[in-house]
């Protein structure tokens, strides 16, 4: 069973230097400095192979034999390299393409999510003022009339809470689709990590999960952006609680010295296969069935962290469980 995930430097709309990256990574090298070695390389190989030519036409026969034995072996190994590095080059092409597409299906969304936000707006702006308007005019009638009217009232009070509860969800539809620098202000890391922890317990305790804090009491406050912060560690933890099966158990923990804050999630589930680790925080990358995962979630955390001037690592092996380090500056 493989950990559902998705990995992401920031989208390619976000941050051009991704397709860089893909395409280092595809051709072997750690940089665009290593590409001119690269180059290089299969520059000089054809006058290498035919000065080796040259020299075996004037040389004895066994020495013209190792020779050409030499120019087989170079040209063999240079061609096959070459293709190699061509065919994973036009994989990185082909998925930095789908990348974008799918960057610009969400942009979509985002831009047709924020009309929606506005237009559902107006009508739930006019519901609470006719549900204001109507407990008051069940106020006067209790007096007029003497009435008990408890069961309206307690109606229209949960009718404005449903109306206040929609329009949370229009404003962080507006919030997702504006994108926005982070707000720095002193944040209760032990607070926010204990606050996400609790929307999580409830599916925990349904798959027979263990949910642990390890968070000192003397934890110092982080400058930071709270609602970004928050984003990123109810998303590690959810990750988390998916890849655990029933009767796991995952660890939240945070540290902090003079430099840095870290907060650290750590399960006991599948692991993530050596071939994905490289991947896992690419943006649409995703082990899960189709139709039960968008591959955006930890791309959304490392675009975040990232935001935040922050490093996020995973550690894991299959079969024993991963762990997702973020690493904040406490200094600004």
């Amino acid at each position: 069973m493989q950990r559902p995930a998705s990995r992401g430097p920031d989208p390619v709309g976000d941050n051009p230097g991704i397709g860089q990256g893909i395409l280092a990574r595809a051709t072997g090298a750690k940089g665009w400095k290593d590409h001119g070695l690269l180059l290089w390389t299969h520059f000089l190989v054809p006058p290498v192979l035919a000065a080796l030519v040259v020299a075996a036409a004037f040389a004895t026969p066994v020495v013209a034999g190792i020779l050409a034995a030499a120019v087989l072996a170079i040209a063999a190994v240079s061609a096959r390299g070459l293709l190699s590095r061509l065919s994973r080059t036009e994989e990185a092409r082909l998925s930095l393409n789908s990348q974008l597409i799918q960057s610009q299906k969400l942009a979509a969304i985002g831009e047709l999510s924020a009309g929606l936000a506005h237009e559902i707006n107006n009508p739930i702006a006019i519901i609470a003022q006719e549900a204001e308007w109507a407990e008051h005019v069940v106020r006067e009638a209790e007096k007029n009339c003497n009435a008990d009217f408890a069961e309206v009232r307690d109606s229209l009070r949960e009718v404005r809470a449903q109306v206040d509860r929609c329009k949370n969800i229009t404003h962080k539809l507006l919030d997702f689709a504006r994108k926005r620098e982070p707000v720095l202000q002193d944040v209760d890391v032990g607070r926010i990590i204990e606050d996400m922890a609790r929307l999580v317990d409830k599916e925990a305790a349904y798959k027979n999960v263990t949910l642990t804090r390890d968070l000192p009491q003397d934890l110092p406050l982080l400058r930071t952006d709270s609602p970004l912060l928050r984003q990123v560690v109810l998303n590690l933890m959810t990750n988390a609680l998916q890849a655990v099966d029933t009767g796991g158990r995952i660890e939240v923990s945070a540290r902090a010295d003079d430099e840095v804050m870290e907060i650290r999630v750590k399960d006991n589930g599948c692991g993530i296969e050596p071939e994905n680790l490289e991947k896992i925080f690419n943006p649409f990358f995703t082990t899960k069935p189709p139709g039960q995962g968008t591959g955006l979630g930890l791309s959304m955390c490392h675009t975040l962290v990232t935001g935040m001037r922050g490093e996020i690592f995973v550690e894991s092996k299959p079969g024993q469980g991963a762990a997702f380090t973020v690493r904040l500056p406490r200094k600004t």
